[in-house]
């Protein structure tokens, strides 16, 4: 099969899977090697970079996506239903930066670094399909084990976790500090 052939199979499978698929997947759909279709997949990223196409391929993890283009959403809008609008409040929005940045990890786990009982906001998180159950963990009890989803990569912009912004070391540590002095003068009320 030649590259364009590829390239055409690559584009139906993923056009008609609607999500995103594995590379892995479309190389064993297309019998041939992961790097002949990570070639085919750069030719499908310039063709559609090149045109006057309505969609663009996106990379997910190990994983790719065909979607409309930012600027075609406009008429996407007036013709589908009005897309779900996540309302994430102060608190789901804190467990959600904690899952992120420490998974995969138990609700307890981010319990503890929130100081405060999180079950709303883990349920909330799952229904809008943000985070998912990775798996339990190998301890007493074992508790579900979670992490973040293609939805929250899609949502938040970013191709992999690692992409996620950064802390300063030192301004986490200035942050513990005053976090213990809030603690501190509080004891002595």
């Amino acid at each position: 099969m030649n590259k364009k052939e590829g390239a055409a199979a690559i584009e139906s499978i993923l056009f008609a899977m609607g999500d995103s698929v594995e590379i892995k997947k479309l190389a064993d759909a297309l019998e041939e090697s992961k790097d002949e279709v990570l070639e085919q997949l750069e030719y499908l990223k310039d063709k559609y970079k090149k045109s006057d196409s309505g969609i663009e391929m996106i990379e997910l993890e190990d994983s790719v996506q065909l979607c409309t283009k930012k600027d075609m959403y406009k008429y996407l809008i007036k013709v589908a239903t009005t897309p779900k609008k996540y309302s994430l409040s102060d608190s789901v929005l804190e467990t959600l930066s904690i899952i992120a940045y420490k998974q995969p990890v138990t609700k307890m786990e981010v319990e503890r670094i929130r100081g405060v009982n999180s079950d709303h906001a883990v349920n909330k998180l799952v229904e809008y399909g943000l985070i998912t159950e990775l798996g339990r963990m190998d301890a007493p009890g074992r508790p579900i084990l979670f992490g973040t989803t293609e939805e929250f990569l899609r949502s938040f912009g970013v191709k992999s976790i690692d992409d996620l912004p950064t802390f300063d070391a030192v301004k986490v540590e200035q942050f513990k500090e005053e976090a213990e002095k809030e603690i501190d003068v509080k004891l002595d009320i």
